[in-house]
């Protein structure tokens, strides 16, 4: 009998087949590395939801602990710090008037003493600063009361005071460190004297704290016998500071320097 092809017909390409193999075998491994990566993100899940059930009260402990010192320094700020403020303003109030006092130059040891020790039930410089560590009050009680034992020669004391003073004014920390510069010349330690009448004059430059410790320090160098250090701040008042007071005898060290 014969045998013939119908039109149209065509057999199975055996590479075809192999396509379909193929792409099953791709489909069924791409199938399977989903599933093996949503089963590694289940339990990596599961490990942290363990986790946080074993170590709930320790974070609870610690979120509670964070709150706690939020509220506990707002309540300080509050209730504590700002009223201790106030209070040390008010007890520094009538040492202020007796250091001014004593600053104008009216009966200058006796009133520098109260400033320090207290008076009319107030307190002194010394107990403001003690008692009221940590506040503005109490930092500049320290000023106050290296000034006061400055100008009452207790040199070591002033000093002592002064360094415990912290400012970020332009001025008075200049002057703090110019006076411990002060306190050490009167103490016949004249490298510390110029070593701080340095920093005075390098610290916040202007023109009234900068000539003044400039020209100390010039001194001071051109009395240890450096006059190049002496030349340096000497012209350095000329060349920056001309209209300071400072200034108008300037040229007479300048040429005592050269």
């Amino acid at each position: 009998m014969a045998t013939y092809n119908k039109r149209g017909y065509k057999a199975p390409k055996e590479k075809e087949v192999k396509d379909d193999a193929v792409t099953a075998t791709v489909i069924d491994e791409k199938d399977s590395t989903t599933a093996e990566v949503f089963s590694k993100l289940d339990e990596t899940a599961s490990l942290t939801e363990n986790w946080v059930a074993k170590n709930q009260k320790i974070i609870i402990g610690l979120v509670a602990a964070a709150a706690i010192f939020t509220i506990g320094y707002l309540a300080y700020q509050r209730f504590i710090a700002s009223p201790k403020q106030d209070e040390a303003a008010n007890e520094m109030f009538l040492a202020q008037q007796n250091f001014q006092k004593a600053t104008d130059g009216v009966a200058s040891d006796s009133l520098y003493k109260l400033s320090l020790n207290g008076s009319e039930g107030k307190f002194g410089f010394l107990k403001i600063a003690d008692e009221y560590s940590g506040t503005d009050a109490g930092n500049l009680a320290n000023y106050y009361a290296g000034i006061a034992y400055l100008n009452t020669g207790k040199y070591t004391e002033a000093i002592d005071y002064l360094n415990k003073f912290n400012s970020d004014d332009i001025v008075l920390g200049a002057l703090a460190k110019g006076a411990i510069g002060d306190a050490y010349s009167e103490k016949n330690q004249p490298k510390e004297a110029l070593d701080n009448y340095v920093k005075a004059a390098n610290m916040n430059k202007n023109d009234f704290t900068s000539p003044r410790f400039l020209l100390k320090a010039g001194k001071v160098a051109l009395a240890l016998g450096n006059k190049a250090d002496a030349l340096k701040y000497f012209q350095d008042i000329k060349d920056n500071y001309d209209g300071s007071p400072e200034a108008s005898t300037i040229d007479v060290l300048i040429g005592s320097a050269q």
